[in-house]
């Protein structure tokens, strides 16, 4: 932050602009289902937007490549002005058909897959190689900001002044992201461009050929499908801890402050060089910290306690949330390596579209992960997904590290995609 203003600018605005992207997904969640009583209206939310999202993350990725990057993010993120605007119109005009606030919603995510694609780019162009370490940590930091502030100040607001001031709100911290897009330099690709099928084709045809890569991205996806726990956490607060929707908050940002901390003390990161081991073991890690809240809801779910609503059980809720922070920050630590990898390794003219086909990770690997522990503890076995797919990281991380030995030994100091 010190050597590159334009980093700095470009990290603080981020905050601000994402912590208001959250604060508009989880209120517009709970307005959703107050307008209709329906968890199925409020899973459209999200649900219209995966198939758009996808299409631009592979789109966006060839644009990002083949145009002024800064200007590409000033043309997406003004075209995604237009959802917050027009959801807090919707909200100061009463509106209470559904249908306008799934437009807006599905407009902001579609173009934030394109957003996404053009900030990962940027960012290497930003600082020194070495740096990029420190910035991967910045981006968890910002991410565990976001995740943590943005519902949190989403809940309050609501509660205290309403839909529409809430996403007003949301309109003024997207002009300060917008701030920090103006204020960068012109960051023209390196290297030939390509435009078209063409370009698409070609951002498979290197991943197709790029083993530590697609090791880095695997291993996100794995963390993704079989380590989330937040589908199980309103049946964690109601059947094994009690207290309600407090204590599901509480569990839910638990994560998030993992985020936080391993980020804020990730300085040491800069001197590993062996990426691809230090991701394994933090991804081993992440999963040794699944299983542990499993095996933990196991015996607070065997154990003979009375709980409510009301009377909670608060040595359940602290350690459940220390496992949780754990999870978080092991996941962080094995995300700074992954990304360093991918922004390090892989050539300027091809970032955009790199990030692009991880957006399908990105956007599906969540989805499936909330299927996977939600069918597996459909039987009221709660412990079992988490303390499974814990134990599946784990030996997935091992298992792909033996049989890809360049992933293993990656050099950072001469990195091979």
């Amino acid at each position: 932050m010190r050597t590159s203003p334009a980093y700095l600018r470009f990290w603080t605005s981020g905050v601000a602009g994402g912590i208001g992207v959250q604060l508009t997904a989880v209120a517009i969640g709970i307005q959703v289902y107050e307008l209709s009583g329906s968890t199925a209206a409020v899973a459209l939310v999200g649900g219209l937007a995966l198939a758009p999202m996808v299409v631009m993350g592979v789109i966006g990725g060839a644009i990002v490549d083949a145009f002024d990057r800064r200007r590409v993010l000033i043309v997406a993120s003004a075209i995604s002005f237009v959802a917050p605007v027009g959801i807090a119109a919707l909200a100061w005009a009463e509106v209470t058909q559904l249908w306008p606030y799934y437009v807006f919603t599905t407009l902001s995510s579609t173009m934030g897959a394109l957003v996404g694609a053009a900030r990962f780019a940027i960012h290497p162009r930003l600082v020194p190689r070495e740096q990029l370490p420190a910035v991967a940590a910045l981006s968890g930091l910002s991410a565990g900001l976001q995740a943590a502030v943005g519902p949190a100040l989403a809940g309050i607001l609501v509660a205290t002044v309403g839909f529409a001031w809430t996403y007003s709100i949301d309109v003024l911290l997207f002009l300060i992201g917008f701030w920090g897009i103006l204020s960068l330099p012109v960051i023209v690709p390196e290297g030939r461009s390509e435009t078209g099928l063409t370009a698409i084709v070609s951002g498979f045809r290197f991943l197709r050929h790029a083993g530590n890569l697609r090791t880095a991205i695997w291993l996100q996806l794995v963390t993704f499908v079989f380590g989330r726990s937040y589908a199980i956490l309103p049946a964690v607060g109601a059947l094994v801890v009690g207290g309600g929707a407090t204590v599901v908050g509480l569990l839910t940002a638990a994560g998030a402050v993992g985020v936080i901390l391993s980020g804020l003390f990730s300085g040491r990161a800069g001197g590993v060089r062996r990426h691809g081991a230090a991701a394994t073991a933090g991804t081993v890690a992440m999963g040794a910290a699944v299983a542990l809240f499993g095996a933990l809801l196991w015996g607070f779910d065997a154990a003979d306690r009375s709980i409510s609503e009301a009377r909670p059980d608060v040595l359940a809720l602290v350690v459940l949330c220390a496992a949780l922070v754990l999870v978080g920050a092991a996941d962080n630590v094995a995300g700074i390596f992954r990304t360093t990898m991918m922004q390090s390794a892989t050539p300027d003219a091809l970032r955009g579209r790199l990030q692009g086909i991880n957006t399908l990770v990105l956007t599906a690997g969540p989805r499936a992960g909330d299927v996977y522990a939600g069918l597996l503890a459909a039987g009221g076995i709660l412990w079992f997904p988490p303390l499974l797919g814990g134990l599946l990281i784990a030996a997935l991380a091992l298992l792909a590290a033996r049989l890809r030995p360049g992933f293993r030994d990656y050099d950072a100091m001469e990195p091979v995609p």
